[in-house]
Formats: structure tokens, sequence, C-alpha cells
């Protein structure tokens, strides 16, 4: 077939010579090999379909032209409308990654030196990540014992008048205590950034994540329920008045809709809460939003398959006065169940979550204490934050993440896989109590 019209965004007209939108094509045997890496298999059987494929690709190539975008075209138009239709927003935003969701909010709060920003204790380093690079102080807030998630009634003792901003996270896909967060912002007005890449289509008190924060930020990332061929991340915000901002935010400020003379485009500024800030780049490509689209079609059916894991380990934990079982929610809130949080009592199980752990290690299950600490990295030593003194002030954190909690993998596994976990789990902890 011949050469189609390019539709590059510079083109002002019907053009007989064009400017590509794309600089080089991929072509069939690039497919090809996206196709291998998607469909990973070895035999005669796995080389032989192989093989069949590639001939009808081939064929398809004949006939078949290549698309004229590969960025932030319809495709990614059409799944920030079909996720900010899930989430029951009146917009959202794709984004490369959760982390540059984060920035974007940190910059329309304007944080910069002499701010003070509040983290819970336990988290990633993406949370913190962007206001530390950007000078401002950072807050550590001590967790809730049950949840593991940001204690607002701690947060609320550290409320300082240089507060900007309050980052709660929903660690493990189990939603934070919003309301109680929301109201301290409300009263001192601070701005809220959820930190949600755990609890993609959440539920809290009946509302979804997304709906109720300032911003919050979700991930895509590759070990995440819901993913964008290995990174991604949606943003989405409850401040009205940045929402036509929001695409712009995204990459560099550029306005196609304004023209300065001479040229097609202009660049503006991003409306911060307390002056403008300048946009960065986070352009996903239309292959992610290709992925992303048909992860979210059978999302209800992940999350289900996540929550009947988590239902079958707390029903088969329930006989054991030992284990503190994973919060399973209500009517209102539901969790996205990214992990299975276990929690032990130490003192009935005849040891801490570090013996356990050791144990479930011999027996060929993985455990994670996924997020410690933050305040422990070197990085926080090289920026003068004292280890010693922040820990005092977070008790709850310490006591849970040397001896009481780590994370099961709940997703992916075969039934088989389920049941010797959970055996593996409480063989573990009769062995505790034995002392063997």
């Amino acid at each position: 077939m011949g050469k189609k019209s390019s539709d590059f965004r510079y083109n002002t007209g019907e053009t007989r010579v064009p400017w590509a939108a794309v600089g080089e094509n991929y072509n069939a045997e690039d497919l090809m090999e996206v196709i291998k890496f998607l469909m990973q298999g070895e035999g005669k059987a796995h080389d032989d379909a192989i093989a069949a494929v590639r001939e009808a690709v081939m064929k398809l190539d004949k006939v078949s032209t290549p698309p004229g975008k590969l960025s932030l075209g319809d495709r990614v138009d059409a799944v920030e409308a079909q996720v900010a239709e899930y989430l029951h927003t009146p917009s959202s935003l794709f984004l490369t990654n959760c982390t540059a969701g984060f920035e974007i909010a940190y910059k329309y709060a304007n944080i910069g030196p002499g701010d003070e920003v509040i983290v819970p204790a336990i988290t990633f380093i993406a949370t913190m990540a962007y206001p530390l690079a950007a000078g401002a102080k950072l807050v550590f807030a001590d967790v809730d014992p049950r949840t593991l998630n940001m204690d607002p009634a701690d947060v609320a003792k550290k409320i300082t008048p240089k507060t900007k901003m309050i980052v709660p996270v929903d660690l493990g896909g189990y939603p934070v205590d919003l309301d109680s967060i929301m109201e301290l912002a409300h009263k001192h007005d601070i701005l809220v950034l959820e930190d949600a890449a755990h609890s993609f289509g959440a539920l809290y008190k009946g509302r979804n994540v997304g709906t109720i924060a300032d911003f919050t930020s979700f991930s895509l990332h590759e070990v995440k329920n819901c993913t964008s061929f290995g990174e991604g991340g949606i943003l989405t915000t409850t401040v009205e008045s940045f929402r036509d901002y929001m695409k712009g935010s995204r990459f560099f400020g550029a306005d196609f809709t304004r023209h300065i003379p001479n040229w097609v485009y202009d660049v503006v500024p991003m409306p911060g809460k307390y002056g403008p800030f300048v946009a960065g780049n986070a352009s996903t490509t239309e292959i992610q939003a290709i992925g992303l689209s048909q992860q979210v079609k059978r999302y209800d059916k992940i999350l289900a398959e996540r929550r009947a894991a988590a239902e079958y380990l707390n029903k088969r934990f329930a006989g054991c006065d030992a284990i503190v079982p994973q919060l399973m929610g209500d009517e209102g809130t539901k969790p996205s169940f990214h992990m299975y949080q276990l929690q032990i009592d130490p003192a009935k199980a005849g040891g801490d979550i570090q013996v356990m752990k050791k144990k479930l290690e011999e027996k060929g299950v993985t455990s994670l204490q996924h997020f410690g600490p933050l305040y422990h990295f070197d990085l926080l030593k090289t920026f003068g934050y004292s280890k010693e003194e922040i820990a005092k002030t977070c008790p709850v954190t310490e006591e849970a993440f040397n001896h009481r909690f780590t994370h099961l993998p709940i997703y992916d596994l075969d039934e088989d896989q389920l049941i010797y976990m959970a055996d593996a789990v409480l063989e573990s902890i009769d062995e505790m109590q034995r002392g063997v």
C-alpha cells in the first residue's frame, strides 16, 4: 500500500511533502518480537504456533499501514475516559507512572524550602522523593496499629503552620481513614495527596478512591493489580479549577489551542495553589493505553480473584488466635487486596515476625515487609534526618515493622499454592509456639 498522509501536529493543511508524525515506523519483524515476548514458551508446539503467527503477520503486513501516532493520541484519550468512568471521577490523567502524579500534585502545592509535608512512616520511597528533592521538610506520621496506614491522631499532633500537604497511603490496597485526614486538612487549609498506588478500584465508605482527596495518584506498575505494559499511573483531582490544566501538566504546559507569533503553539504556566509552576513531561504511549484499556475491562474479575484468595486465607487462619487476619472491609469499604497483610501477636505466636519470615522462607513461601520505615534509609541521614529521633515519635511503626507484620502474595496462585501457603503459615506458628 502507498504511504498515507501524515497527521503530524505541525502540519497546517494539505501537504505534498508531509512531515511524518512517527520518525521510524515499526514493521512486521518488530511485531513478531513483541508477540514472542508476550507469548513466551518452548517446545515444538510453541515453535509451530509462532511460525503460523509469523506467516499470518507477514500476510497482514502486505495490506496494512503503520499508525500515524504512537503517543498521546486517540487511545490515550479513550482510556482516560474509560478510567474516569470506572472510578466515577470527572476526569483522569494517564501518566508515565504514579510518581509523576505525585510530582504534579506537589508542584500544584508549590512545595519548596521551608514547607513541611506529612507522610506515613511506612510507605515506598516515591511518596516522599519530590518534597525531599525540593528542599521541603518531611514529617513522619506514625501508623495505625491495625491497618498500618497513617494514623490521623498522630497527624493532628504533627501539623504546624508550615504544613502544606498531607500524603496518606493506602497500604496494601486498604483505604486509609480519609475522612479524618480530610477534616484535619480542611481545618488547617492543607492539601491532601492520596498515595493510592495499591488501591486502584477500592471503595472508602461507599465512595471511590480517587474522588475524595485533592489529588489521588494510582500506580499501573507491572506488579500492581492493573498494569499498562509494565509502567504507568493515573492522576485524579477534586480541585475543579485545575482540571482544565491537567493535560498540560503532563507535557510541559504546551497549549495547541493558543499560538505565539510565527509558531504553532504556546507554553503556558500551570496554576498552583500559591503561584504558577512549570510542567514536566510524563507522556504515555498508545500501546500503554491499549494495555490499560484491556485490563480495566476485566478488572472486576481481577479484584474478585484477589478478594477470594484473601477470604480463603482468613478462613484458614480463623482458628489461630496468634494471627491477626487481613481486614476485609465492609459493605461501603472495599480494599483492592494488592497484598495480604499478615500480622501476628508475638506473645501468642511464640516469637516475632522475623522468626516467622525465616520459617516461611525455609518452606519456600515468599513474604515481604514490602515497605518499611522511610527514615531508616541512608538517604534521609544524608539530608540531616535522625533515624533515632524520628523513631521515638513513631513507636507503632517500629514495633509493627520489627515484630508484627509482613505481606503475602495473593494473586496468580493456583489452588495448590494457596493451600500450601496457608499450611506453611500455620505450621510456622505451631513450630514457634513449640520452640522448634
